[in-house]
């Protein structure tokens, strides 16, 4: 590192490194405008032998400003000048460490173990905000109620929401809770012995998967987070044969399909689709985005959709009518098709748009 970005870092640490005391002071100080240090004492929890020692060291960084009267009175610097020469350092430093920044190589596997609670909230909070076309949760109940904005804007930007609610006893009533606000279609399940509480899979890339223990406040449990990784197809094919497939009730179903062009992460899910997109006339295009089969190498498929096949939760195939040929499409670890699909766009009459 060069001296110059150096002394700039070093400047920067000293500036910012304030003390509890010294942040109580501060905002006491700005909040008067002018206070002596007997007052700072009384207003603040800075013992009093340590008010003086407090201000000066305040002073020293510029903060604020010290009339040395009796008694001695400190004064509020306008934040922005205070911080004026800050601003300009800070620019010039994140210029130098840029300068240095080597991007790390980023792995095709992204997994990790999450321990606390308030860390798999926060992990679940960013999958579902990151979610572009499709998301597939399940939630307990009381989650459902802390997520049921993030949830509202999701579908709100046309993300296709599949939401199950375990267990189903204390599931809000679908007359009073207005489930096609949050979810495509929302099911929910009976039992405390739900194996999935929370599973939440954002456009078949990142997903969070925990247990009921591992969000109580008193147990100490993992969850796991799948980001940027080729295992977290794990979770949704979980999600989808096991919990999905074993619900109770059917608390919302959308009445209409979402208009073309759509994106999927789901080859199931696209196959389902496509006869009802059929029956409204004209020719459908896919593009899929995958890997082959044989060589593992990335594959761009693009032409009219010949045909579909599915066969219970085992087999969903998408049949395409591309310039090189007619290509199959599966889902992940495909083995039967040519391409394995990791999203997949489709169009009316004509090819759909690359993706942005």
């Amino acid at each position: 590192m060069s001296e110059d970005v150096r002394r700039q870092l070093e400047r920067v640490g000293e500036q910012f490194d304030l003390g509890e005391y010294e942040i109580e002071a501060y905002l006491a100080v700005l909040d008067r405008g002018r206070l002596t240090a007997d007052e700072i004492a009384d207003r603040t929890d800075v013992p009093q032998l340590r008010v003086y020692g407090t201000v000066r060291s305040l002073a020293d960084r510029g903060l604020v400003e010290l009339q040395e009267s009796r008694p001695l009175e400190v004064v509020a610097v306008d934040p922005e000048e205070a911080l004026g020469d800050l601003q300009a350092s800070l620019s010039t430093l994140a210029a130098g460490l840029s300068a240095r920044y080597t991007a790390p190589t980023r792995g095709t596997e992204a997994v990790s173990l999450v321990r606390s609670r308030s860390t798999v909230l926060r992990h679940l909070t960013d999958t579902v905000e990151a979610a572009e076309f499709e998301l597939e949760l399940a939630l307990t109940p009381d989650l459902l109620g802390r997520f049921e904005d993030d949830l509202r804007d999701a579908v709100d930007r046309g993300v296709t929401v599949d939401l199950l609610v375990a267990p189903a006893d204390r599931a809000p009533d679908a007359e009073a809770f207005v489930y096609g606000d949050v979810a495509s279609e929302a099911r929910t399940r009976q039992g405390i012995t739900t194996p999935v509480v929370v599973v939440a899979v954002a456009d078949g890339e990142r997903s969070v998967y925990a247990t009921q223990d591992a969000l109580r406040a008193d147990r100490d449990r993992y969850g796991v987070v799948f980001e940027r990784s080729a295992l977290g197809f794990l979770v949704s094919g979980f999600y989808r044969t096991v919990p999905w497939t074993t619900a109770e009730e059917t608390l919302h179903a959308a009445a209409d399909l979402q208009s073309l062009p759509r994106r999927y992460a789901s080859v199931r899910r696209c196959v389902a689709d496509l006869p009802c997109y059929r029956e409204a006339g004209g020719e459908l295009y896919a593009a899929v985005e995958g890997r082959d089969v044989e060589t593992g190498a990335p594959r761009v498929v693009r032409g009219r959709v010949a045909e579909t096949r599915s066969e219970g939760e085992e087999v969903a195939t998408l049949a395409v009518e591309s310039d090189d040929g007619p290509v199959t499409v599966g889902g992940q670890v495909a083995a039967y098709e040519d391409v394995e699909a990791h999203e997949i766009r489709v169009d009316r009459d004509a090819l759909p748009s690359p993706a942005e």
